[in-house]
């Protein structure tokens, strides 16, 4: 069994997995949609995460309609949000660890200042 992003796949075998034209899969990778791997010999190889990321495009064109240029705008919006995501689940963790232990280190008074948002953490006056 390979890892889920282990390029293993050829794009003839993608684009007949998926029904569309290997021609497609050249045009997402010109429009910086996908990026498959290459061998030495420069033919791509694509991972089952390229081919989830290929379902979503197609699921994004054919069902709702939206256009290259929006399927970039989403998959960029969709990537920060996980990463957001990711973010907000270290800072809870974080959190959690200074309400068990009642106490915030001065040095951690301010936690993280990104995307425009600041968390700042007060310590309890004793």
């Amino acid at each position: 069994m390979h890892k889920y992003d282990e390029p293993v796949y050829l794009i003839s075998v993608v684009a007949k997995v998926l029904n569309i034209h290997p021609q497609t899969l050249r045009q997402y990778e010109r429009e910086g949609l996908i990026t498959p791997s290459r061998t030495e010999g420069k033919t791509r190889l694509y991972s089952q995460k390229d081919i989830d990321r290929i379902k979503t495009i197609l699921r994004l064109t054919r069902e709702l309609g939206v256009n290259l240029a929006g399927v970039d705008i989403i998959l960029r919006l969709k990537e920060q949000m996980q990463e957001m995501e990711k973010e907000i689940e270290m800072l809870r963790n974080e959190l959690q660890k200074y309400e068990e232990t009642i106490t915030v280190p001065r040095s951690r008074a301010v936690v993280k200042k990104d995307f425009n948002t600041e968390i700042i953490i007060f310590e309890e006056e004793k």
